[in-house]
């Protein structure tokens, strides 16, 4: 019987899915700012993987931007955003080689933003490319990507927050949603963080704002700031949790410092956290904040988590003017799960 499970992050993948800042999106009036980062993490995945990028524009238009367009395959299909991790494909894979690639509810975090475009991009990329992974609708869940970690052997790390919070499976109950990730992921045990949602996180507490498997028993996560009036509460609640479940299961805990406080032009705090990094095929592309000593010491810890590794970075505070960061804007789909 095929046992299917959803793989760690830093299991081999074959492409990364993005989609491009344009001028429809909510990037508008940040655009060149924007597609500049977004290039940048492009151009950075492309040394790993493949990319697939939702867009409208042509690649002489994406030049100016992309370096290595030979990497790239463009798709242009209807989108609202450019948030890859919460509309994109969840693939699950199993020892035979064969893939699903499961399609969840997006609302746009509990329909605080238009999402009707970015929900149907998972079964629209399906009739268009060569994906390998048999689809499956689970559209009657609201699951974004950001809102889980799997250690590729049957736990998952999440929060509460972002999964039974406005508009967002309300009407189940804590050990209904644990059972139903059991039966989607053919998981064991569930992990749930209670506290550290950031100040101006649209998200609700995504854990990928927060805390990530990391190889070899490894949980890497967002340290308190005792100074930090916005967050250093929850973050210590967070930090509390998470000892609890170290000394439980056995984790290692690499603590990420605090980004300095970064505000909108409102003065709202937004939601900046080293911990937004994607794992691509030997390397971590981390997102950086212009902030020298704390970049320092997040890669620092960075590749104390991943020994071995090579440590990208890339300046992503245009993303947090939108209240995202880098693994936000990606979605890999696992080798072999997609022909390109």
């Amino acid at each position: 019987m095929e046992k299917f499970r959803l793989p760690a992050e830093w299991e081999p993948q074959e492409a990364v899915l993005l989609a491009w800042p344009d001028e429809h999106t909510d990037w508008n009036y940040i655009l060149d700012e924007a597609q500049l980062c977004v290039g940048q993490i492009v151009d950075r995945i492309t040394r790993y993987a493949r990319v697939v990028l939702i867009t409208h524009r042509t690649a002489p238009e994406l030049s100016r931007y992309i370096s290595h367009l030979e990497r790239v395959t463009l798709v242009d299909v209807p989108y609202n955003d450019t948030w890859a991790r919460d509309f994109g494909p969840i693939t699950l894979t199993d020892d035979n080689g064969s893939f699903r690639s499961l399609d969840f509810m997006f609302n746009g975090w509990g329909l605080k933003f238009a999402a009707d475009k970015d929900n149907q991009i998972t079964s629209r990329l399906h009739r268009i490319l060569d994906f390998k992974s048999q689809y499956v609708n689970k559209r009657g869940f609201v699951l974004e990507g950001g809102s889980i970690e799997s250690d590729g052997d049957g736990t998952i790390l999440t929060t509460s927050t972002c999964l039974m919070k406005g508009n967002r499976n309300d009407e189940m109950s804590l050990a209904d949603v644990e059972a139903y990730l059991k039966s989607a992921f053919n998981a064991h045990t569930v992990l749930w963080l209670e506290h550290g949602e950031l100040a101006g996180d649209d998200t609700d507490g995504h854990v990928d704002t927060l805390a990530r498997l990391a190889p070899g028993k490894t949980i890497v996560y967002v340290g308190a700031d005792a100074d930090d009036t916005d967050n250093g509460s929850e973050l210590a609640a967070m930090e509390a949790e998470l000892k609890i479940m170290a000394e439980k299961y056995g984790y290692r805990l690499v603590s990420l410092p605090n980004p300095d406080a970064i505000y909108d032009e409102d003065g709202l705090r937004l939601p900046a956290t080293y911990a937004n990094f994607l794992i691509i095929n030997g390397a971590v592309i981390m997102p950086v904040y212009g902030q020298p000593e704390n970049d320092a010491i997040a890669i620092e810890s960075i590749a104390s988590a991943f020994p071995g590794y090579i440590i990208e970075t890339v300046d992503c505070n245009a993303l947090i003017k939108q209240h995202g960061s880098l693994h936000c804007v990606t979605m890999q789909l696992p080798e072999k799960s997609i022909r390109l």
